[in-house]
């Protein structure tokens, strides 16, 4: 019986967080990649990449219904190798049918890959600090990927980029046998309060709307840079440094493990978001696009440990949690679409207005959850006294 809280399994739970989303965190810079060097429009990129986010969000509903009845371990077995198969079959394609079917296909590998890594961490005694690890190492992977990616398309082409992601996918098998094979064998499980459907739905619709926001302007937050008139190296630049102020964002749950609780750190993350993310609208430039991403990443990444924290408080076998994975993937891949659409009618301005006011939304729908869920706690310690 695997301790999930051993280090051993707490190091692989990161790890599995990392390649889930091993494209994603790169999508800035893999869309750019698409449009420059294999020849597809911007529309038709974004439409790649939300064909491989609706991969994942399929998966991540579908392990809402299976994961109580599959062996954990043998489907991660099989999401590992489907992911590395799949990006080697994407070397050479240039026909967009075929490539979004595959990137299509590794999306429903990557998400039974990030379904299980968030609900394993949710199902840990610390998931404040365990999620904010998973959110610092992504960040990290991020912030280097997108630091190289430039050059490593000059050097090797999307090709050799294509191999990386497969031989690091690949590497998730070395990582199995040090997770569990199902949440209901976890021992000592958390003791949770009641709460109601209407504050479960609630936070739920939030994570469901806030992805939706995020996919909507980090879709193609490298081309916005682009029209303001930065070069290239200049933007992949400003995106990086944005992911090293992620990793700071991210760090703050790991060192206060909710000693602040999770109303104000949600207010401020989401809502701060949406601030920084209306300085990249309009005429910009170089200095206003570097303090809108760098700020927006900080807040993002601050945003995700307690927003997860908030759903691994609703039950104690980790089911909130995946139906919390789904809802962040499905938004996730709507986000892409809805950019694309966007675009055509009103360009970059009204992609990343409309993700201001999704934040918004979010804000009070997360912010409704969570103060139920104080009032619920506290009525449960002035009855036990």
């Amino acid at each position: 019986m695997t301790d999930i809280n051993s280090r051993k399994s707490i190091i692989a739970i990161i790890y599995l967080g990392v390649i889930g989303p091993c494209v994603f965190i790169l999508q800035p810079g893999y869309i750019q990649g698409l449009v420059a060097y294999l020849g597809f429009d911007e529309q038709q990129a974004g439409l790649i990449a939300f064909y491989e986010m609706f991969g994942i969000a399929i998966t991540t509903i579908l392990m809402n219904f299976i994961s109580k009845h599959v062996d954990w371990q043998k489907l991660l077995y099989v999401c590992f190798i489907v992911c590395a198969v799949g990006n080697l079959m994407s070397i050479g394609q240039t026909d967009f049918v075929l490539l979004s079917f595959t990137r299509f296909v590794i999306g429903l590998g990557s998400g039974g890959m990030l379904s299980l890594g968030f609900t394993m961490a949710g199902l840990t005694s610390n998931p404040d600090r365990n999620f904010g690890l998973i959110v610092v190492w992504l960040l990290i992977y991020g912030a280097f990927g997108m630091l190289f990616m430039p050059t490593a398309y000059e050097l090797i082409g999307m090709n050799g980029v294509y191999v990386f992601f497969a031989l690091f996918c690949a590497s998730g098998l070395l990582i199995v046998k040090s997770l569990p094979h199902s949440g209901e064998i976890i021992v000592l499980p958390k003791q949770c309060h009641e709460f109601s459907n209407t504050a479960k739905a609630s936070s739920l619709s939030g994570v469901l709307i806030y992805n939706i926001a995020i996919g909507i302007v980090w879709a193609y937050l490298f081309l916005v840079g682009l029209e303001a008139g930065m070069a290239e190296q200049n933007v992949a630049n400003a995106i990086t440094i944005s992911q090293f102020f992620g990793i700071g964002g991210a760090l703050i749950p790991v060192l206060l493990q909710a000693k602040v609780g999770r109303i104000l750190p949600l207010g401020i993350g989401i809502l701060g978001g949406a601030g920084f993310i209306s300085l990249i609208v309009g005429d910009i430039g170089s200095g206003m696009f570097w303090l809108g991403v760098c700020g927006f990443n900080l807040l993002w990444n601050l945003t995700v440990p307690f927003l997860f924290s908030v759903m691994a408080e609703y039950d104690a076998r980790g089911k909130i949690v995946t139906y919390a994975v789904s809802m962040q993937f499905a938004g996730l891949a709507l986000g892409p679409f809805i950019a694309a659409m966007l675009f055509e009618v009103g360009g970059f301005d009204l992609v990343n207005i409309t993700g201001i006011v999704l934040f918004v939304l979010a804000s009070i729908l997360m912010l409704y959850g969570t103060l139920i869920q104080r009032r619920v706690k506290l009525d449960g310690i002035v009855q036990s006294v």
